[in-house]
């Protein structure tokens, strides 16, 4: 392959419970994504790729390490990323690139620490602001929109944070305050309603003003830039001048609640008595929810204007992901967790780079595949593990990802894209703030035609025949005729969780084999 001579450019683009099914409806007629078609259109689009724990800190956790959960430490949300852990955006700032990150990126608890320091994860500048949006973002409100500062305010939904007590310099209450002004705007309390602010003030604004200066400014430097919005995450909260762009017509109704009809164990909990579209308005949540994908899609034109301007577009590496998807009552289910059917557990992974074959692929992917991806690209050779034997000291690979980047410069049949293909991924959840035992975790493998999952904790199986059952309606774990697929799948699992241990976890280790 032949790369690009300097200045480099590597962006990750990322939103965040953007499932990649809600994606394709886009495109049936709900509403128009051009900025999204023309990325689309540049690079390959891997339709098959997924969450390896549909939840916003491990998901990201394993896309900046390229490792599995069990090698970085982050299970569940509540963990921190462990800065000893390497990460690709710091193998790039080690090799002289110049790295930056604007928006999410939850590698540590929000809830713990309202401005953590980034840097130590490889970033030189960092503009931070996440779902609980009290930080830097809502402060800039306060200075440069006085007079939306109240609405903004209202929407700052995770009031339980302590840092709230006692904010900023001037030491104010700002969960009073919260609280008042969602008295004054009541509706931002709401599972889905519209901004009671413009666009150019919304959080997401922000962030496209910050990644887009600094790649503007970025003179004769490799840049990599990490731009990461909150959107479409819950609330649905699009700006109020996007929504009529969505064809309400055109919406799909909820495909039915499989566990509804005959529930596994799991189901049976209190939590499931009935579909969420039972009582909510589905229609308009995912009208806003659309919505959303129609002020994301304005922002990456943004960006990629941005690098046009620069003389950064036509040699760059973009790459653009969520880091889980939702269910948007799909399964009369809202969120994503451990309910790992298609729109929670499959993610939008679209690859653009120079000299890219255009359009979709098939192959099964991961979000460990991008730091994989990240390094091939660059150049940047990735981290290892030392390994103590009696013949002396050797390394050995770390990542648990596989580059994708012979895929998108089209590598023909039998080929390195044919050779690095998995025939399964393992996808996994935890505790969660719902339930802290394993009567909430789940175990999936996923295939090319099936989804296998265990629920532990006497909490049953699902098997579903994706082939003739794209909408996962027959649950045929327990069915005889499939008895052969479903033991075959369970031992397929089995391994893949065992192998999640290797490579071994780089944390705090001297040398593997060491006494």
């Amino acid at each position: 392959m032949t790369r690009p001579t300097a200045p480099r450019t590597i962006v990750l683009l990322m939103v965040d419970q953007l499932a990649a099914k809600w994606l394709e409806r886009a495109r049936e007629g709900i509403v128009e994504l051009p900025n999204f078609d023309a990325l689309q259109a540049e690079g390959a689009t891997f339709r098959n790729a997924f969450s390896t724990n549909p939840v916003c800190s491990p998901s990201r956790a394993s896309i900046a390490t390229g490792l599995a959960n069990v090698s970085h430490g982050v299970t569940e949300c509540g963990y921190d990323l462990d800065p000893g852990v390497p990460t690709f955006m710091r193998g790039l700032q080690e090799a002289g690139w110049r790295t930056g990150a604007f928006g999410k990126l939850h590698h540590v608890t929000q809830l713990e620490e309202l401005a953590p320091d980034y840097t130590v994860y490889g970033y030189d500048v960092v503009a931070n602001t996440e779902d609980l949006r009290a930080g830097e973002w809502i402060d800039w409100v306060e200075r440069e929109h006085p007079e939306h500062y109240e609405a903004a305010l209202s929407t700052v939904w995770m009031t339980m944070s302590e840092d709230l007590l006692d904010y900023g310099p001037e030491h104010v209450d700002l969960r009073a305050r919260i609280l008042a002004a969602q008295e004054r705007f009541p509706e931002s309390t709401e599972e889905a309603y519209e901004l009671p602010f413009p666009a150019e003030v919304s959080q997401t604004a922000w962030i496209t003003d910050r990644a887009c200066a600094f790649l503007a400014e970025g003179g004769e430097r490799d840049l990599f830039a990490h731009i990461s919005y909150v959107q479409p995450h819950n609330p649905f909260a699009p700006p109020a001048e996007f929504v009529d762009r969505v064809d309400v017509d055109a919406i799909p109704e909820p495909v039915p609640a499989e566990w509804a009809e005959r529930p596994i164990p799991y189901f049976a909990q209190e939590r499931y008595r009935e579909p969420s579209y039972a009582n909510a308005d589905w229609r308009r949540q995912r009208q806003l929810y659309f919505a959303d994908l129609a002020h994301l899609d304005h922002e990456l034109g943004r960006v990629r204007r941005t690098l046009a301007e620069a003389g950064r577009l036509e040699a760059a590496l973009f790459l653009f992901t969520s880091d889980h998807g939702e269910l948007l009552h799909d399964q009369g289910l809202l969120g994503k967790w451990e309910r790992h059917y298609d729109p929670c557990i499959r993610v939008p992974l679209v690859v653009a780079a120079p000299g890219a074959v255009p359009g979709p692929r098939a192959e099964l992917a991961e979000h460990t595949d991008i730091a994989a991806t990240v390094y091939d690209w660059a150049g940047v050779e990735p981290p290892t593990l030392p390994q103590h034997t009696r013949a002396g000291e050797r390394r050995l690979p770390m990542l648990h990802g596989r580059s994708l980047l012979p895929s998108v410069l089209g590598a023909p049949a039998g080929g390195s894209a044919e050779a690095s293909a998995r025939d399964a991924v393992y996808i996994q959840s935890n505790n969660s703030h719902v339930e802290a035992r394993p009567s909430s975790w789940a175990r999936t493998v996923r295939t090319e035609r099936f989804r296998f999952t265990y629920y532990p904790d006497g909490g049953g199986e699902q098997l579903f025949d994706l082939l003739a059952d794209p909408d996962e309606q027959r649950n045929l774990a327990a069915d005889p005729a499939w008895r052969s697929t479903r033991d075959e799948l369970f031992a397929r699992l089995t391994e893949l969780i065992i192998a999640e241990g290797f490579p071994n976890t780089p944390r705090e280790l001297y040398r593997i084999g060491a006494w």
